[in-house]
């Protein structure tokens, strides 16, 4: 199954030392029974998109949490035994799974990095989190305008480049 792990530059490199994503449990977003009855019309690159898109929030989730400073979502895609993975019921996200198992580098299929110029907007996102959970249609907006800056795409040959 195609997972979607959120973290962050930080995290990245973490992975990148180890030579995989660990400790498991780990928190991903894949396309779940919940995303495909949202998305009834979708096709399986429509509903891999929203998981993305959501991992994508997740990891501004991460950035803003951990005060991190490179302002860069980052989300990793990877294929993992389907066995491993178990959706995640009644949370934020329709995407939320659990992978029970440590995801080695070699498991990665790509890499979705914001670019440098997007810092300003996914800093205004990550400062508007507390204000759009808790309503506020303008601070929704600052995390719409992030979710509208698309993620760079990067073979998993390329992290290295990534990195600091």
């Amino acid at each position: 199954m195609r997972v979607y792990l959120p973290t962050t530059v930080g995290g990245l490199a973490a992975a990148y030392a180890a030579g995989a994503f660990t400790p498991a449990p780990l928190q991903a977003h894949a396309v779940t029974p919940a995303i495909r009855e949202w998305y009834v019309s979708g096709d399986l690159e429509e509903l891999e998109y929203a998981a993305l898109t959501d991992a994508a929030e997740a990891s501004l989730r991460s950035l803003a949490a951990a005060g991190d400073s490179s302002l860069r979502r980052v989300v990793v895609a990877a294929d993992v035994p389907d066995a491993a993975v178990v959706p995640r019921a009644g949370q934020l996200y329709r995407s939320l799974v659990t992978v029970a198992v440590p995801v080695p580098l070699e498991d990665v299929a790509s890499v979705h990095v914001d670019e440098l110029e997007a810092a300003d907007v996914v800093a205004a996102a990550a400062r508007a989190l507390p204000a759009a959970d808790a309503g506020d249609d303008d601070a929704r907006f600052a995390l719409d305008e992030a979710e509208a800056t698309e993620l760079l795409w990067y073979d998993v040959t390329e992290i290295p480049d990534l990195l600091p």
